[in-house]
């Protein structure tokens, strides 16, 4: 029995801005390692004693994230991953589908199904359950994990489970995020676990039941899978039998139904105490994090003084905090929130004021990650903007051209392979050369190291959509 991982990675997480944004939400942030949530992930299974794992995961995920998290698995050592691209956001069962549908082109492996922005602090404990979970699964039930819940927490759903089966339990029914003192008979029961949307099932099993119960999902995504093209590591989507599918989550769609199909096999709770957090505000990420004595958090360069109960991220600059009690202070590099602990689920009410306004802050960090490398915006004002550039080994921008700006081009490191007009030349660090308004230009890394050069543009507009793309390495449409 192999398992494969399936990594839902489709979400935004507004209620963790200013660190997470529409273009770079809180799964490809370091939030509690030097590693993403993505990566954390992504090595879940490391060391699983249980049985065989394919070491290749399956991402479900948009175009605006594949590059980077092509990216961002090649930095942990994971080669030739399978990335499946949704052109339009249909929730976790069609993602589930198109993931079961990819998997049965090598075999029908259980899927260890994963969202991509959840924290496990006890690996042991999660590797436990997966393996009481796989044995479930191989048997053709339809498996999800249940947190032991240890508060009556009135944030989540709940799953209540039934008679012992296994090494699990049956799954009874599932429920919405309930009242305190609903919730408060949950915790007393025993028989209800916080629904911590991590499945596992063959394959085949998960195909079978959406065409039971959702046969219009089912066939919307048959068609769009049949129609996909694959894109070195991408599989594209044939978009509009695609765009025809109706938008559900797993749990909707079939896990609540198994009981009035039993040829289908039975649904199964496998409980599970492994410090799991759907970080799904600040205080969720305070409470997880480590903290000194007085019950302070802090990640990047942050001193405390006279704090207590507080977390800091800093993201760009040192952060001091003096006689903060109950805080919540996150910094990047061009915006600031501030908010008490009790209130951290109101940031979203930010995220929609500044939607309003139109601010592009909700959608990009000034750090803009693309397919050849990084830019990041240092300054700007009336006519002019500089931006840093860090070109990767080997990569390589767009053939392109600009009607409104021209643009100077300074190496700092590396060297640089130039396209101006007609000639092509090499710049070596400390060189430069200028780049008129209308002429056709790329810029490459023909070396070993990156590349890092300054590049101040001048003109009447200078947004990124004054880009006309000739020739393309990573299939960009012009803009």
């Amino acid at each position: 029995m192999i398992i494969k991982s399936v990594i839902l990675s489709g979400g935004s997480g507004t209620r963790l801005w200013p660190a997470s944004r529409e273009n770079h939400p809180k799964q490809l942030l370091p939030l509690t390692s030097e590693r993403s949530l993505l990566q954390e992930t992504a090595v879940r299974l490391d060391g699983f004693a249980g049985g065989e794992v394919d070491r290749r995961p399956l991402v479900v995920t948009n175009e605006e994230y594949r590059f980077i998290i092509a990216e961002q698995l090649r930095q942990i050592g994971v080669r030739s991953p399978q990335i499946v691209l949704e052109p339009f956001g249909r929730n976790t069962a069609p993602a589930l589908t198109l993931a079961a549908l990819a998997a049965l082109e090598e075999g029908d492996p259980v899927l260890l199904v994963m969202p991509a922005d959840h924290v496990i602090t006890d690996l042991g404990a999660f590797q436990q359950a997966i393996d009481q979970g796989s044995s479930l699964a191989g048997d053709g039930m339809l498996v999800t994990f249940g947190i032991v819940p240890d508060r009556a927490e009135t944030g989540y759903g709940y799953i209540r489970a039934g008679m012992a089966i296994g090494g699990g339990r049956e799954l009874a029914e599932f429920v919405e995020k309930p009242d305190l003192d609903t919730a408060r008979r949950y915790l007393e029961s025993g028989e209800y676990f916080w629904n911590s949307g991590i499945f596992m099932m063959k394959a085949s099993a998960w195909l079978r039941a959406i065409e039971r119960f959702r046969p219009d999902i089912a066939e919307a995504c048959r068609s769009a899978y049949e129609g996909h093209k694959q894109d070195a590591d991408f599989i594209r989507l044939e978009q509009g039998a695609f765009e025809r599918c109706p938008s559900d989550s797993i749990d909707y769609a079939v896990m609540e139904h198994l009981a009035s199909a039993p040829e289908l096999g039975k649904g199964a709770v496998v409980p599970m105490s492994a410090g799991w957090s759907d970080v799904g505000a600040w205080d969720a990420l305070w409470a997880i994090s480590g903290k000194d004595e007085a019950g302070n958090a802090g990640r990047g360069e942050v001193l405390f003084e006279d704090c207590r109960n507080t977390l800091v991220h800093a993201n760009d600059r040192l952060v001091a905090a003096v006689g903060c009690e109950d805080m919540i202070v996150v910094e990047t590099p061009d915006a600031v929130m501030v908010a008490h602990k009790d209130r951290t689920q109101d940031v979203k009410k930010v995220v929609a004021r500044l939607k309003a306004e139109g601010r592009s802050l909700t959608q990009s960090h000034r750090k803009v990650y693309r397919p050849w490398g990084w830019y990041d915006s240092i300054d700007e004002g009336e006519r002019f903007q500089v931006k840093r550039i860090v070109v990767n080994p080997g990569a390589k921008l767009s053939l392109q051209m600009h009607h409104h700006r021209a643009e100077h081009w300074i190496v700092v490191k590396g060297t640089a392979e130039v396209t101006n007009g007609e000639r092509t030349f090499l710049l070596a660090e400390n060189e430069s050369t200028y780049i008129p308004l209308g002429h056709t230009h790329r810029l490459a890394n023909p070396g070993k190291v990156p590349l890092e050069i300054i590049e101040v543009q001048s003109g009447s507009y200078l947004g990124e959509d004054d880009i006309v793309r000739f020739e393309d390495t990573y299939g960009r449409s012009s803009s």
